[in-house]
C-alpha cells in the first residue's frame, strides 16, 4: 500500500462518496487514500479455488465468502480495506446494503514484496480492532513456486 505522505485528510464518508465512482478500488486508513494495485494470474487463480473451497465448506451455514470486491470497514481503526478474501457469518452482513461488511469471522491476504510489510504489520493491528475477527490467514505463492501460508 503505497501512500502519498503528503496527502490532506480524508473524512470516511468522502472517501465512500468517491469509491462509489471510481474506477479504481482505493483503501482508506486513518485519513489517507492509497490505491489498490491489480492482482497478478497467480493470485487470482488462488482467490477464485479459495473462494469455491470455502463456498463449497460453507455450503450449509449462513455464511458467505467474498472476494476482493468488498471492504471491511474496521470502525474503531478508522480504516476501510479490500482483503483478498472475507468471509462473514453475522446476520447484519448479511442483511446490509451497503458496499462493505463490518463483522468478518475469516480475513485472508496475500503477500506480495510491495505488501508483505503492511500485511504482517499495520494492516494486521488494524484488522485486530475487529472483535467478530476469528482467524487473519497470510498467503504467499513466491515460496518455491508452491503455495504457503504464513
Amino acid at each position: 500500500m503505497v501512500v502519498n505522505q503528503n496527502q490532506f485528510y480524508v473524512s470516511p464518508e468522502d472517501y465512500l462518496a468517491g469509491e462509489r465512482e471510481s474506477p479504481i478500488k482505493h483503501e482508506y486508513r486513518r485519513g489517507k487514500i492509497s490505491a489498490r494495485v491489480g492482482a497478478k494470474k497467480p493470485h487470482i487463480i488462488i482467490t477464485h479455488n479459495l473462494d469455491i473451497l470455502l463456498g463449497n465448506h460453507l455450503l450449509d451455514n449462513d455464511c458467505i465468502v467474498l472476494t476482493s470486491d468488498i471492504k471491511v470497514r474496521l470502525e474503531e481503526a478508522n480504516c476501510y480495506y479490500y482483503p483478498d478474501v472475507a468471509v462473514t457469518c453475522d446476520e447484519r452482513d448479511l442483511s446490509l446494503t451497503e458496499d462493505f461488511i463490518r463483522y468478518p469471522s475469516l480475513i485472508i491476504e496475500f503477500l506480495s514484496p510491495s505488501t508483505a510489510k503492511f500485511d504482517r504489520g499495520g494492516k494486521f493491528v488494524d484488522y485486530q480492532t475487529a472483535t467478530s475477527l476469528q482467524e487473519y490467514v497470510l498467503v504467499s505463492h513466491i515460496m518455491s513456486g508452491s503455495i504457503g501460508l504464513v
